[in-house]
């Protein structure tokens, strides 16, 4: 174990973003920093994922920018921004009555608020590079965590992927014993760090299977042609998030920096044993479900991804506490894995690390950084703060894939949320936001946005049962004749109230 007189030893398990910044934020604390990855180096294009998938894109919004910015490498957020698209809005796909394809463009944010697509290797190596070159940070690749000693700060590690990492025997992969201060568990849903935590702490767990598999597949870039703008390589809008609903499942495109478009379907899995059972019938149901696709991917790369990309489940995970004593606390997916239909699932993790150490400042004064009486009280303090906040974007997440697959064309939810964007914009004092927006484009805590959210619907609620349904068509008028005052139309906009606030009068 570290002793007292030398740098507080921090043990980081897994190297995604998550671990990477975690480090960091280490490293900057002047800690002793050793990173434990289950995998190869994640920046070698040979590394295979865990999930033998690209993964579904990452949407880097406010948190996860927000944590970077305050890691103490002031250029960190501008490598990262720039090498990201920035997703202003949905850009929603279907059908008209007349057969023809539809897009329908809603923005995120009405103050302009927009997400930021981001390739999670590029990620990955940025931040894995940026601890390169601090010289009190050491990287072990390839070792797998095989057993934890809480009590007594020790760890073992498996060694694998060559001959040379083989036992006398020549049998089984070498193991080694380290000693650390604190541990930092970044491992993922299957954390092998919260495995051995559940040993020590005792630790409420829950885990829990949608009836929904996941299937990537791609849209792939345009060729230039000599002259050509680079935009021209994207077949579809690059600065939105295209969403084809399907009300009980839903294909969903986020674009990236080459031209390409990673492309997922979520479908529960009686659909999915259907498509396996006879994978020619593929094509047909993208035209029937989401028009459009099969000129966008050819249907024979449809059949061909669909039957060689994995069918891979969605996993949602809640525990508590997250920690034990002084010596080891879990962080993103390890303490709350979530679906990504929130895209808060990195933004989330990413947080955690900001929140984290700024509860670990405010405990541990920096000449006593070996302080475990104070340490343990700090991470104590993390779990009791974090844990309604992680279970509440985890509710929320589920919630959201309602919204994604039907919501997005529901007459309700547009008209609601077209209302208090009005409201937001032109009547700043009420506070009045868009629960997305509360989410995404700010630090709010997550737990006091469903507070504050649940505050908005319930004022609805009164209005309309205090003064009927036909008084929000007037709430609507007014707001709509106020912001067309502002944008300086002498006419009020009749034909754009009652296309918004019709379906209340039947």
């Amino acid at each position: 174990m570290a002793s007292q007189g030398k740098r507080q030893k921090t043990v980081v398990v897994g190297a995604g973003p998550v671990g990477a910044l975690a480090a960091l934020y280490a490293a900057q604390r002047d800690h002793d920093v050793e990173i434990y990855e289950l995998r190869s180096d994640l920046r070698d294009p040979s590394t295979t994922p865990l999930n033998f998938s690209r993964s579904i894109n990452l949407a880097l919004s406010e948190r996860g920018i927000n944590a970077m910015r305050n890691s103490g490498q002031p250029d960190l957020i501008e490598k990262v921004l720039g090498e990201t698209i920035a997703m202003r809005g949905r850009m929603i796909h279907g059908k008209s009555s007349s057969g023809e394809f539809t897009e329908q463009s809603q923005d995120y944010d009405v103050h302009g608020g927009a997400l930021h697509a981001v390739d999670r290797g590029g990620l990955n190596k940025t931040l894995l590079d940026e601890l390169e070159t601090m010289p009190n940070v050491k990287f072990f690749f390839n070792h797998k965590l095989t057993g934890a000693d809480f009590k007594n700060r020790k760890a073992w590690f498996e060694i694998s992927h060559s001959e040379s990492s083989k036992d006398t025997t020549g049998t089984r992969a070498r193991e080694v014993e380290i000693e650390f201060d604190l541990m930092i568990g970044a491992d993922g849903a299957h954390s092998a760090a919260r495995y051995h935590l559940m040993k020590y702490a005792r630790l409420d767990y829950e885990q829990t299977y949608i009836d929904t598999l996941w299937c990537e597949f791609s849209i792939e870039a345009k060729e230039l042609k000599a002259g050509q703008d680079p935009a021209s390589r994207f077949a579809i809008s690059p600065n939105h998030l295209h969403i084809w609903p399907g009300k009980e499942f839903m294909f969903i495109a986020i674009p990236s920096s080459d031209g390409s478009f990673t492309c997922t379907l979520f479908l529960p899995s009686s659909h999915i044993a259907t498509l396996e059972n006879d994978p020619s019938t593929i094509p047909s149901f993208f035209d029937t479900y989401f028009p459009g696709v099969t000129s966008l991917i050819a249907p024979e790369t449809l059949i061909h991804s669909f039957k060689s990309n994995p069918h891979l489940p969605l996993i949602s995970i809640k525990c508590q506490p997250y920690h034990y004593g002084s010596s080891v606390v879990i962080i993103g997916d390890a303490a709350h894995a979530m679906v990504p239909f929130y895209g808060q699932g990195m933004n989330a993790g990413l947080e955690d690390v900001n929140v984290l150490f700024s509860i670990l400042d405010s405990h541990t004064l920096p000449s006593s950084t070996l302080n475990a009486s104070a340490r343990a009280k700090a991470l104590s303090a993390y779990s009791a703060y974090r844990q309604p906040d992680a279970h509440a974007i985890n509710e929320l997440a589920l919630q959201n894939y309602t919204e994604m697959r039907a919501s997005v064309i529901s007459p309700l939810y547009k008209a609601r949320k077209w209302l208090e964007e009005g409201l937001s914009v032109w009547l700043p004092g009420l506070g009045w936001r868009t629960k997305y927006s509360r989410v995404s484009f700010g630090n709010e805590r997550y737990a006091e946005v469903v507070s504050s959210d649940d505050r908005q619907a319930r004022l609805l609620l009164v209005v309309l049962g205090s003064v009927g349904v036909g008084a929000v068509g007037i709430l609507g008028a007014g707001v709509w004749g106020l912001l067309a005052a502002r944008r300086g139309r002498s006419v009020l906009d009749v034909v754009r109230i009652r296309e918004v606030f019709g379906w209340l009068s039947g």
